[in-house]
């Protein structure tokens, strides 16, 4: 992907949100599953989208904020691969968390919890900050240039050189 011009593409822009939304909610299944999933009989979409079960009276309720966190912390990966560029960072992770609050207030209501309201804003500025962060280390990293390339360029310009010197002096028999 060329960087440098000013293409607008939506359609690329909804494959990203679409594609960044699943796999944040995927990774987010996979430590649902591992951190509540040991504590309860039966996990549901109530985890995932009522306010209520974000709580930190319970050791379940910890369990659930370990698994948003955690998962915020992959989905900083996630921007590592699939937007790959650190302005963005911040759009996409905003654009993640209102997608969710969205589909939280459809499923349970407006969230009227406070730590529900502390978990998401932390994990939206672990992710963005995460992953702008790990984008601008990808983008100033050196671009590795061939040590074998250029000497062997160096070494054939040489050769060239020397095949084009003229004596200044040549030594014959001096008898």
């Amino acid at each position: 992907m060329f960087y440098g011009t000013a293409v607008w593409d939506p359609w690329l822009i909804v494959a990203q949100i679409v594609c960044f939304q699943c796999l944040y909610y995927l990774t987010l299944g996979i430590f649902m599953t591992i951190l509540v999933g040991t504590r309860v009989s039966r996990i549901s979409l109530v985890y995932f989208f009522d306010y209520a079960t974000v709580t930190a009276s319970t050791v379940t309720g910890w369990c659930v904020i370990a698994s948003f966190i955690l998962s915020s912390l992959a989905g900083a990966g996630v921007l590592l691969y699939l937007i790959e560029r650190a302005k963005k960072c911040l759009d996409f992770s905003a654009t993640l968390y209102i997608i969710h609050l969205l589909i939280c207030i459809v499923y349970g209501g407006w969230p009227s919890s406070i730590t529900w309201w502390v978990v998401n804003v932390t994990g939206l500025s672990v992710m963005a900050l995460l992953g702008e962060y790990l984008c601008i280390r990808r983008e100033l990293r050196e671009i590795p240039i061939s040590k074998f390339r250029s000497r062997s360029v160096s070494e054939d310009k040489a050769n060239e050189d020397m095949d084009e010197q003229i004596p200044l002096y040549r030594v014959d028999n001096m008898a």
